[in-house]
């Protein structure tokens, strides 16, 4: 298995989504891994002044150019890869902007989605996605899940339509609720990328 690691947790060691990844890290090959940590080493935001590098301009500014770059190297990262694992952890129930950054650099038309007669179709196909969704409080299949919906969502729309997720809940509800979450989460992705 070939996987990509996306972590995009601010909060480092005391991340628990990081805690969740990394005990299947060190199982997996270093010759079959990309690791990314996207709050150590932040992506480019799109602005007005770099959004053209997204959309072939033939003529680039230095700002465009460094969009360029970042898309075409994330997205070759995930062209290499046969499984991606996501952080996704639940920030004012919804994704970190780190990892909005690294999706509004991969869902870039004519690369990884087009659009056609019968509306968008995705262009990465055949890969397969496990998300790794941490929260302080208890939100799956309610209302207040947002993450879920929207990573089902633009992992679709870029083609990828295998997608599982891993859940650790109520983390912020005492330390033996957390502590058991976390061990449920890890023991769910181990199975899932063995």
């Amino acid at each position: 298995m070939k996987a990509l690691v996306l972590k995009s947790s601010i909060l480092g060691p005391y991340s628990s989504s990081n805690a969740v990844i990394d005990s299947v890290v060190d199982s997996l090959s270093p010759e079959t891994l990309i690791e990314r940590d996207l709050a150590a080493t932040p992506l480019p935001t799109l602005t007005g002044n770099n959004v053209g590098g997204l959309r072939g301009a033939d003529e680039l500014t230095e700002p465009q150019q460094q969009v360029q770059q970042a898309s075409d190297q994330l997205i070759e990262e995930i062209q290499q890869s046969d499984t991606l694992v996501i952080a996704a952890p639940m920030y004012n129930f919804t994704i970190p902007v780190q990892l909005k950054a690294w999706i509004d650099l991969v869902a870039r038309a004519g690369i990884t989605f087009r659009y056609t007669e019968n509306g968008p179709e995705g262009l990465l196909t055949g890969k397969r996605a496990i998300v790794v969704t941490t929260r302080g409080g208890m939100h799956k299949g309610g209302d207040t899940d947002h993450v879920t919906g929207y990573m089902q969502t633009v992992l679709g729309f870029i083609g990828i339509t295998d997608v599982e997720f891993v859940y650790a809940e109520g983390l912020a509800m005492g330390e033996e609720s957390a502590t058991k979450a976390i061990d449920e989460a890890k023991q769910t992705l181990k199975r899932l990328t063995s």
